[in-house]
């Protein structure tokens, strides 16, 4: 850690004594350097502690300080004034090495068969498209946020009529929610992209705006920053357990980077895990487990020399293959889930290029002839949050510690859902209900009734 500001002070006033000024101007300018000194070291102070110090106490406690914890702060200091609430967030990897966030690949779409999701990506398409507005930090020297949005909308394709049955009746809540989605012919499709094989398709489903592709990492960085400059507290440390008693818990045990174990006592408490919300959960003991595990996914970054343009979307195909651009290099990325026998191990983020070889490039060149000649370049593994019951978000308050809050489970798209998730948990601790978009049929509670799942169908 860099020396802090006091000890720049006394080496500047050791020079002083030195130097040609008198005793006098020496003190009187030594006790003006040092107030001035003293005010930005407590400031500096402030920052470091936001990633270092364990307070004692916070008003609101945030488990996870990726993009859905992240936002929730956000939300949780804009909607309220200057030290009303003090919110700390708690990220055992403040490099995000291995974070969800910033290993995924950043799509965005409303091609989803829940109206909730569908609500969810047009919020954040437009608060994308208003970052500025939301996240510059003024009075600094910070550049304006800028996402590298690109809106080339997802193309989603169907090879059978029961394939294009569900997108024809998913396409008639998106369109009845706003979204801007055309339902195209294989004609269309090849009149459109003729680089695509489309004889072998039934239908395809198309995102005419506010879909395409965004760089996680920055939004991640533009959320920490203004964060900071709204008084959020970013503290490195592990949880390690909590202090509950029967239908209450208000003390959370955390490890700090040192192996100390200290308690944060709180009003509210957000689990924002990600992939290992589960785990936090388990910590609670009660009687509700968390139906939520971390899944391993790869990304493969190739290239292609003649491969489709600038006009790409991103392509999801019938076997659930995805790839989209990356650049203007004729480079794309790519990936796919595999089936429940080939789910690999998460002990490690190895990638296993075998899958891409044997899994992934097939498909690929089926569906686009250019896709034949390719390298790959590059590729990464990542983990997300895998709701197992019914690969939708888990949000709300512990049916057993309602000081608990859910924001779990997103099973893939909790990244370009982050920022509304945030803002409902905002209101659910302000406001004690949802005001922007109701989210009340996917609490936890919905596991506890026969039938009262919420299935998302469009998980790729």
């Amino acid at each position: 850690m860099p020396p802090s500001l006091s000890k720049v002070t006394t080496f500047a006033l050791r020079g002083c004594r030195h130097s040609l000024f008198s005793a006098a101007k020496c003190t009187n300018i030594s006790r003006q350097f040092g107030t001035i000194i003293d005010k930005i070291d407590n400031i500096v102070k402030r920052g470091r502690a936001s990633e270092c110090e364990i307070p004692r106490q916070s008003d609101v406690v945030i488990i996870g300080g990726g993009l859905v914890g992240s936002a929730a702060a956000f939300w949780l200091k804009q909607k309220t004034g200057p030290g009303e609430i003090s919110v700390t967030v708690l990220e055992r990897d403040l490099q995000y090495t291995r974070a969800s966030s910033t290993l995924s690949v950043g799509g965005i779409r409303q091609q989803f068969s829940s109206e909730e999701n569908i609500l969810m990506s047009l919020f954040s398409a437009d608060f994308f498209e208003n970052i500025k507005e939301h996240l510059c930090v003024y009075d600094s020297d910070q550049d304006p946020p800028d996402l590298q949005f690109n809106q080339n909308g997802y193309l989603i394709l169907a090879a059978d009529q029961k394939a294009a049955v569900s997108l024809e009746e998913a396409n008639k809540t998106q369109i009845s929610c706003g979204a801007k989605v055309k339902l195209m012919a294989p004609s269309l499709m090849k009149e459109k992209f003729p680089w695509l094989k489309t004889d072998d398709l039934f239908l395809g489903s198309f995102g005419l705006e506010n879909e395409g592709w965004f760089d996680p990492w920055l939004l991640l960085d533009a959320l920490r920053k203004r964060n900071r400059s709204l008084g959020v507290a970013y503290v490195q440390a592990e949880v390690v357990g909590f202090d509950t008693s029967p239908g209450s818990v208000d003390h959370v045990m955390v490890k700090n980077m040192y192996g100390e174990v200290k308690e944060i006592q709180f009003v509210h408490c957000v689990n924002a895990a990600g992939p290992w919300a589960g785990e936090v959960n388990k910590m609670l003991g009660g009687s509700f487990p968390l139906p939520v595990e971390p899944r391993k996914r790869y990304v493969y970054v190739f290239h292609c020399p003649n491969g489709p343009g600038v006009d790409c979307p991103l392509l999801v195909d019938p076997k659930g293959v995805y790839f989209r651009r990356e650049g203007l290099g004729g480079n794309y990325i790519c990936g796919g889930s595999p089936t429940e026998e080939e789910e690999p191990d998460i002990a490690t983020l190895e990638v296993d290029y075998s899958f891409f070889n044997q899994k992934l490039w097939p498909i690929l060149a089926n569906r686009v002839p250019a896709f034949e000649n390719i390298k790959v370049k590059n590729a990464w593994a990542g983990y997300y949050d895998y709701n197992y019951v019914d690969q939708n978000l888990i949000i709300g308050k512990h049916p057993e510690f309602p000081q608990m809050i859910f924001a779990n489970g997103s099973s893939g798209h909790g990244v370009q859902h982050a920022i509304p998730i945030g803002l409902a948990v905002s209101e659910l601790i302000l406001e004690n209900g949802y005001e922007t978009i109701d989210l009340s049929s996917l609490s936890y509670e919905r596991f506890c009734t026969e039938g009262g799942s919420k299935k998302e169908k469009n998980v790729y």
